[in-house]
């Protein structure tokens, strides 16, 4: 296990040193590369979702979110096995699209509303594309068929559906949960009762509330974007070392199997690191 270890350590040691080596030779090609992870950062995910990592904040610290809890458990519980906070997560998601659905399950593990494995449940259906990605962005900006778009978003938002149905079996060996029916009796006066005991819990004056979810969101987001001017500076230079073409081929392969065009292998590499720099790409 320690030889493992040492080893691991010394090729991740050399691949970051090879790394280095490759800005300082492909300087020109990094620069551009961070330029356009910048681009795409400060154009279309900054804007796009910073209104709502905000106002997820908000709505938590308010108790809006024990709300929805309680409203929602007799649809969440039975269908998917999560707790009715899931619903928050779930529509917060489909608004926003990626990754509002990860950073508001964060949020749900550090107040305690969900145990790991209901987020891990939580992430497999809520991890979606929002509604203006794919008739926007996909059906219409890549394809060129606006009339592409239902289609598009029913099998994208049902394959997602799906599969939080399936994953509602997944740790209930781990964590066994007594299957309750629903009760509705007394549901709305327990909502609003939820409603003050989160707002009592939080206690933050509404312009502390304000201020730290700015900060946290802007904290939360320029993390975000480290990764995506990381990674578009990594493809770049992978490209420009030429491996990126030595796995072109089977690429080519794998996408015209799918009826995708070869002209598309640049944006797959770059979608399978972050999928904002494979969108802007395709």
């Amino acid at each position: 296990m320690l030889d493992v270890r040492r080893a691991k350590t010394v090729v991740l040691a050399v691949l970051a040193s090879l790394l280095a080596l490759a800005l300082v030779f492909y300087a020109e090609e990094a620069l551009a590369a961070a330029k356009e992870g910048i681009r795409v950062f400060g154009v279309i995910v900054l804007p796009s979702l910073f209104p709502f990592f905000v106002l997820s904040e908000v709505l938590l610290g308010l108790g809006v979110v024990h709300f929805m809890g309680v409203i929602f458990e007799p649809l969440m519980r039975p269908v998917f096995n999560v707790p009715g906070v899931g619903a928050f997560a779930l529509s917060m998601g489909l608004a926003a699209g990626y990754p509002m659905d990860a950073v508001i399950t964060t949020k749900f593990r550090r107040k305690k509303l969900c145990t790991r494995i209901e987020a891990e449940r939580l992430l497999a259906f809520t991890n979606t594309a929002d509604p203006l990605f794919i008739f926007g962005a996909v059906a219409v900006g890549m394809f060129g068929r606006p009339a592409l778009g239902p289609l598009l978003a029913i099998a994208h938002y049902l394959s997602s559906f799906t599969l939080g149905f399936f994953f509602r079996f997944y740790g209930c060996e781990e964590t066994p949960t007594e299957e309750t029916p629903p009760t509705y009796k007394g549901m709305l006066r327990r909502a609003f009762a939820a409603l003050l005991r989160g707002r009592a819990e939080d206690g933050r004056p509404l312009g502390q509330l304000l201020g730290e979810a700015v900060r946290e969101s802007v904290a939360t987001l320029f993390t975000i974007g480290g990764f995506i001017v990381f990674f578009s500076v990594l493809v770049r230079l992978l490209s420009a070392i030429g491996l990126l073409d030595f796995l072109a081929s089977p690429a080519a392969r794998v996408l015209g199997l799918c009826g995708l065009s070869s002209s598309l292998v640049p944006a797959f590499f770059q979608g399978l690191l972050e999928i904002d720099l494979g969108t802007a790409a395709g």
